[in-house]
């Protein structure tokens, strides 16, 4: 197998000279790993500004659509996300007889998770009675996501095949076909939502359709590259399908099961978030929002770089390289910090500039500038957060983790919010101020509970291979 994506550590190496190496193969790992999460963000923001080009019914009803499986969906990613540190260590381990077994019990897992995700999609009446939404928005809604739901197969197939491919260092493969499924559902968004070429115009429902082809035609040219690449030549998924193994799929639920539950703990919050912000008003909700997207589309640098640490340090575990795993672990921690230094920077310094891009309304930007000021320090306990438990999840360290997470973000972060934004308990009442400091001081809690952990833990996890 190449090591161009995942070289052995060099021997006798200085330590700077050592440091500089492994932070260029984490940017030779992570770049492509951007750019498929901006890829995949790209999506979003596709469906959101063409369905609101049909109709505000359209917009609500993507937006409430999106807003349904998209934590379900990230539990199953987060579930499958296993994949990648056990192939990527037995790829350092150069224990190849072990990745097709282990990419089959993920699919498996795939199979069954699609069945869930399927049926929980098509059967959101209750919820959507819940929301006493007007009746066409609701109809919009269901026909959104009872087409979305036919995609969904595909969407968890690329996840799982996602597990070898990065799992292998070869992040630019989901890179390259994140991006054809963005090229293919423009067009596709178009078709469907105004009816063209005689295609009926469908609106929201039309955003519906046109991810789940665009996702099945990315799944379908990824299974014809992985069969026909000289790169997966000794990695035939039908030459080397095996049957379900329950040792197989246990090793993946548990290492999979808290990184799932851990991302979807995170994505509810917010969620919970921006309900408890609605009674404050539009204005209010507005500003939440626009500084709430910027976070997150900076977010994909600092994540991206995690998702590289992963496969760098399990790769590092397998090859029996525990010192340039410390060593990788601790000192991306400093790059970590740079990063969320120069972000929190931005956002101090050009919060009028970044308000005034979103919007026009003068009270909106007043919020959205306010709000950005408390992002910033939210930017340097978030990069923190993310680094070290990417750097735990190398360690095939998941289930402490998560009870961290869940601790820091609902013991801490959402009761502190709470208490800041409509009460008077610590100081007068903040607004939505105050659940950006509470988001920041569960953040900080997560980050001094991980780095104590990932500091003092990581040497004994690793010998957990």
């Amino acid at each position: 197998m190449d090591e161009t994506h995942q070289p052995l550590p060099a021997a006798r190496q200085p330590l700077i000279p050592r440091t500089l190496a492994e932070w260029r193969t984490l940017a030779l790992l992570g770049g492509p790993i951007l750019i498929a999460q901006v890829a995949q963000m790209a999506n979003g923001v596709i469906d959101t500004v063409m369905a609101g080009h049909a109709s505000a019914e359209d917009l609500a009803a993507v937006g409430i659509g999106s807003s349904i499986w998209m934590p379900v969906f990230l539990f199953f990613m987060g579930l499958l996300g296993a994949l990648q540190p056990i192939i990527s260590g037995y790829n350092g381990a150069r224990t190849f007889d072990k990745i097709m077994p282990a990419t089959w019990q993920g699919l498996y897992l795939a199979a069954a998770g699609s069945v869930i995700m399927i049926l929980l999609l098509r059967h959101v009446h209750p919820l959507l009675e819940l929301l006493n939404l007007e009746a066409n928005t609701a109809r919009i809604t269901q026909g959104y996501l009872d087409a979305f739901s036919w995609g969904v197969p595909a969407l968890l197939l690329m996840n799982a095949l996602r597990g070898l491919t990065d799992g292998l260092g070869h992040t630019r493969v989901i890179m390259a076909f994140s991006v054809l499924s963005t090229l293919i559902n423009l067009p596709l968004n178009y078709i469907f939502i105004f009816g063209k070429f005689g295609v009926p115009a469908m609106g929201g429902i039309g955003c519906g359709w046109a991810t789940t082809l665009s996702n099945g035609l990315a799944a379908l040219a990824l299974l014809i590259y992985l069969n026909r690449s000289e790169a997966y030549r000794r990695f035939h998924l039908l030459a080397d399908w095996v049957r379900p193994n329950l040792a197989g799929l246990s090793y993946i639920l548990k290492l999979g099961v808290p990184i799932g539950f851990t991302i979807f703990v995170e994505a509810s919050m917010f969620s919970v978030i921006a309900l408890f912000l609605a009674p404050l008003g539009p204005v209010v909700v507005a500003g939440h929002q626009i500084a709430l997207n910027v976070v997150s589309l900076l977010f994909m640098l600092p994540l991206s770089i995690g998702m590289a640490l992963t496969l760098r340090i399990s790769f590092l575990v397998g090859a029996g390289a525990p010192d340039t795993a410390r060593l990788i672990s601790h000192s991306t921690l400093i790059l970590a910090g740079l990063v969320a230094l120069v972000f929190a920077s931005l956002l101090w310094g050009f919060s009028e500039q970044i308000a005034a891009l979103y919007t026009r309304d003068i009270d909106v930007q007043a919020v959205t500038i306010r709000l950005l000021a408390f992002a910033a320090l939210f930017q340097i306990a978030d990069v923190i957060q993310v680094t070290c438990i990417s750097a735990l999840r190398g360690y095939k360290d998941t289930r402490v983790p998560m009870f961290i997470m869940l601790f820091s973000f609902w013991g801490i972060g959402l009761p502190l919010g709470y208490a800041l934004t409509f009460t008077d308990l610590f100081r007068p009442a903040m607004g939505a101020a105050g659940f950006w400091v509470g988001l920041t001081g569960g953040l900080t809690s997560a980050g001094i509970l991980l780095g104590w952990r990932l500091l003092r833990f990581a040497p004994a996890d690793s010998s957990h291979r």
